[in-house]
């Protein structure tokens, strides 16, 4: 199969295409999500918190008293796989562990004030670090890619 031609709407056509890859939405969206990834850690810096541990706790912030298996839901992750992720949390002070009247298998969330004041200061430096990898998008754009972005993510019934 030949390399289809895509033309850009940046500043430039691009006439010659590497591979049929580049007219995937998917690979399209993998290479944006890299870049993405690499901005949020170098942003963050060394020590600072993943995207996953940021989302862990926003969540958590937002929702006090969550159980594991309901966080593990909102993210759409394997319950087993939020554990390093709430171990992490809980070292650093972010939360902590409680268990949950009448139900003492299920431990309930609670972001500790040290939590609530890292995400509040975490959400300001990633809200920065979208504003500069958006910042060649207009608002309009920015809102088109959100709902769209959306649109595609509420296709996943299970999240």
């Amino acid at each position: 199969m030949a390399p289809r031609t895509v033309t850009k709407s940046l500043e430039f056509e691009m006439t010659d295409v590497v591979s049929d890859l580049e007219t995937l939405v998917g690979y399209n969206m993998k290479r944006a999500y890299v870049a993405i990834q690499k901005d949020f850690r170098a942003a963050l810096g060394e020590g600072g918190l993943s995207p996953r541990t940021f989302s862990a706790l926003s969540l958590v912030v937002a929702h006090p008293n969550i159980s594991q298996s309901d966080l593990a839901r909102m993210l759409g992750i394997e319950r087993s796989g939020l554990v390093a992720i709430i171990d992490d949390l809980e070292a650093r002070k972010f939360l902590s562990r409680t268990l949950v009247p009448g139900d003492r298998r299920v431990q309930a969330l609670v972001p500790t004030k040290a939590g609530i004041a890292a995400y509040g200061a975490t959400l300001v430096t990633v809200q920065a670090h979208e504003d500069r990898l958006l910042a060649d998008l207009s608002t309009s754009e920015k809102d088109t890619l959100m709902q769209l972005l959306m649109k595609i993510r509420l296709t996943d019934r299970e999240s």
